[in-house]
């Protein structure tokens, strides 16, 4: 199986995919620091057009002219938003690498960290949602990689964006008065509402509507905020989220057959690769991303917070014939030869096919970009 994310591009499950690998991901690239040229403002008379048309009939969806003005103060076309739209379908991983990147060794040592500064709370969590506290945890580590990585794209440039751009149209005008509805409550000025390049917000990536269905005020301050540095709203608003879609209080998600799995339904959602015994909690988790590796990568870090080992299955070899610990050991010695590949996580992505494309190139050989056994041998 390979898990290709067909979202709505809600920013939900992007694990920060650019890392050591070089993968690419539908909203790791607008998390955090300085935004890149194509996601600033750019001139374009049509889509002003467009908003000029929407300003005339969002008072009809109850937006104030205050709040009008006041939201599209400084917003633009953003053409970052579309580009990312159209290639989000494209990105395509097997269950081994997504697993690679959902419960690596730096997530897990971060979510046992995050899980330590905020036991209260998650615990506290749980005893009131009846949502697993290190469930909630892990969601936060795959959307927002526990709050490092929340998005500062303004959003109601992002989703007039996409509303205008036409191709998933209606969703993202739903999106937009969302979030004009939002600001026009009071819970988070303009200026401050920012999230990924799709308009998810938070250190749980919440689009407007499941904010205004399931945002909640844990901390009691009168305002549902989950952009704050403090995440105790977005991790209520999760458990909420979870409990209203029918999570089942003491019931595990799941788990590898043969390494203390409850009993449910069997998939292997990687042919010659583990297999896993899923109860409904499981089916839940897919609510928030409908993918079973999503929900599998939920799960097993949740595992892993907690205490647990690595799977003990191993997957098959790849297309090429390469293990995990083949493709490691490729980007270990083209790295050595001076040809980075970012790390060393055995998911060769990006980075790491234009180090073998270099490489490649500096011994004359075909320039392909592609890991094989025989570019394994000639490294040594």
């Amino acid at each position: 199986m390979q898990f290709s994310r067909r979202t709505f591009g809600m920013g939900l499950g992007a694990l920060a995919l650019a890392g050591c690998s070089g993968g690419t991901s539908t909203s790791a690239s607008t998390f955090g620091g300085a935004l890149p040229p194509d996601l600033l403002p750019a001139p374009n008379p049509a889509y002003d057009a467009w908003v000029a048309s929407f300003r005339s009939r969002a008072p009809s969806s109850g937006i104030s002219q205050a709040t009008l003005n006041t939201a599209f103060r400084g917003t633009g076309y953003l053409p970052g938003c579309v580009k990312r739209d159209r290639n989000q379908t494209e990105f395509k991983r097997s269950l081994e690498d997504y697993l690679s990147i959902a419960t690596s060794d730096e997530r897990v040592s971060k979510g046992r960290a995050a899980f330590a500064r905020h036991r209260s709370t998650l615990n506290t969590l749980e005893q009131q949602y009846g949502v697993d506290a290190e469930i909630i945890c892990a969601i936060w580590g795959l959307e927002s990689f526990f709050g490092e990585r929340r998005g500062n794209v303004p959003v109601v440039s992002a989703t007039s964006t996409l509303a205008f751009d036409g191709r998933r149209g209606a969703f993202f005008e739903k999106q937009l008065i969302a979030a004009l509805k939002i600001v026009q409550n009071g819970d988070i000025s303009a200026s401050r509402m920012t999230g990924s390049w799709a308009g998810a917000m938070g250190h749980t990536q919440f689009i407007p509507t499941s904010y205004e269905a399931f945002a909640v005020d844990f901390t009691g301050d009168g305002r549902r905020d989950i952009w704050s540095d403090d995440p105790t709203d977005s991790l209520a608003s999760t458990a909420a989220y979870l409990k209203r879609n029918g999570w089942v209080r003491g019931t595990r998600w799941g788990g590898e057959v043969g390494n203390g799995a409850p009993q449910g339904d069997i998939i292997q959602p990687q042919a010659g690769g583990p297999r896993f015994a899923v109860t409904r909690n499981f089916t839940v988790i897919k609510r928030y991303n409908n993918s079973d590796a999503y929900a599998i990568g939920v799960g097993h870090l949740a595992d892993r917070i907690g205490g647990a080992g690595p799977l003990r299955s191993s997957f098959p070899p790849d297309a090429n014939g390469l293990t995990k610990d083949d493709r490691i050991t490729l980007q270990q010695r083209l790295t050595a030869k001076g040809f980075d590949t970012g790390g060393a996580d055995g998911v060769i992505g990006p980075n790491s096919e234009k180090a073998i494309s270099a490489y490649q190139a500096s011994v004359g050989l075909p320039v392909t970009g592609k890991p094989s056994q025989a570019l394994l041998g000639q490294l040594r």
